[in-house]
């Protein structure tokens, strides 16, 4: 396969972060559509690793293989039979099926997986020409595919990316509830922050927030320190892994200086901070420290505060969490410049930070709906024009 030939991609997402999703894609001069959960492109194996190695806020990058509709089993099969998958998997390739069925006519998942599967090993063996008595060996390279329904419309897709990409592969440790990497990113990117201006996460956990920040804040690529499943593929040309990544470690910014800080309750958890912020070579970029939040002062101006506090989801756990919620606004209402952004799933928030948010915006923490409450500080003074 060239590296020039064009394919069919899509980002996934979580719910609500889609827009930032296709944001990012554009900047990085790749147009795309945005839909519910996703947005689609197009482009060569050097857009693949470029999305890979740039995007924050997705979850994956998949090739779409092929998209029908299909409203019997036999369609299924034929329409999966009838798609070019020797231009992808190998004779020993190892390659599951995963699946998913919304409101279609053919709602067995199992049985769309099954058949998917079936239509493939079919294709394959009349491809390589091996014998229905011999079984495929899948001791090779890993395909991970997936056959998605949706109101009878089949999308099959391949998977380039391998374990998620919010595994950027600093977090040696993580504390009870820890942030998706992508989601901490999400959460930076949704703020007014700029790398000139004060950061601080006063509830930081493990850090994630705090080095996600520090990433965009040197323009480090969020996927450098990881591999992805398609560079195991013997068809990807590793020259253009080889590029991209030499690109972006020219563009990273490693000498500006950023004034990051996170603090915590727990002393254990601003170690594992520490430790997590070493892994990617940010130690000196963020300053952690063991603080109560009420105790946190400042005399810095038009700062950025995100938060991702405790939920209370957990029984028991609700009145010390709206204690918190109290504290949060009795400290953070005096810093009028700063912007403020906490993440909760309660819908209360407010009446315990003792403020109404600027905005609100729904976002999906997991499976779980959450709001980022935002309270936006005021804006510095525009500085005069020189004559």
């Amino acid at each position: 396969m060239t590296k020039e030939k064009t394919f069919k991609l899509v980002a996934t997402a979580a719910s609500g972060l889609e827009a930032l999703v296709g944001k990012e894609l554009r900047g990085l001069g790749i147009p795309c559509e945005v839909e519910n959960g996703k947005a689609l492109f197009e482009g060569t194996m050097e857009t693949i690793a470029t999305a890979n190695l740039w995007l924050r806020t997705a979850d994956r990058i998949k090739i779409i293989v092929g998209e029908f509709d299909a409203f019997s089993f036999d369609e299924l099969f034929e329409k999966v039979k009838a798609l070019p998958w020797e231009d992808y998997l190998p004779m020993d390739a190892e390659f599951p099926v995963a699946g998913k069925s919304i409101k279609s006519k053919l709602y067995s998942t199992p049985d769309c997986q099954s058949i998917t599967k079936k239509a493939i090993v079919n294709r394959l063996r009349e491809v390589y020409h091996r014998p229905a008595t011999v079984p495929l060996a899948e001791s090779g390279a890993f395909f991970q595919l997936e056959v998605a329904l949706l109101k009878d419309h089949v999308t099959v897709t391949l998977d380039t990316t391998g374990p998620s990409l919010f595994k950027r592969g600093y977090r040696i440790e993580k504390g009870g509830a820890p942030l998706k990497e992508n989601m901490a990113a999400a959460l930076v990117m949704l703020t007014n922050w700029r790398k000139d201006r004060p950061f601080f996460d006063p509830v930081c956990g493990s850090g994630t927030i705090c080095i996600e920040a520090a990433l965009i804040g040197h323009n480090i690529a969020p996927g450098f320190n990881r591999e992805f499943v398609c560079e195991t593929w013997d068809w990807f040309d590793s020259a253009v892994f080889e590029k991209v990544r030499k690109e972006a470690d020219e563009q990273a910014d490693y000498d500006v200086e950023l004034d990051i800080m996170g603090s915590d309750i727990n002393g254990k958890m601003i170690e594992i901070a520490k430790a997590n912020a070493e892994e990617i070579g940010l130690g000196d970029s963020i300053t952690f420290k063991q603080l109560a939040l009420r105790d946190f002062t400042t005399e810095k101006e038009y700062g950025v505060m995100v938060a991702n506090p405790p939920y209370g989801e957990r029984l028991g756990e609700e009145e010390s969490v709206r204690k918190l919620y109290k504290e949060m606004g009795e400290v953070f209402r005096p810093l009028k410049t700063w912007s403020k952004y906490i993440l909760t799933s309660d819908l209360t928030f407010e009446q315990y930070y003792g403020a109404r948010a600027t905005k609100k915006r729904k976002l999906y923490n997991g499976a779980l709906r959450t709001d980022l409450f935002q309270y936006w500080g005021e804006r510095p003074p525009r500085k005069p024009r020189e004559e």
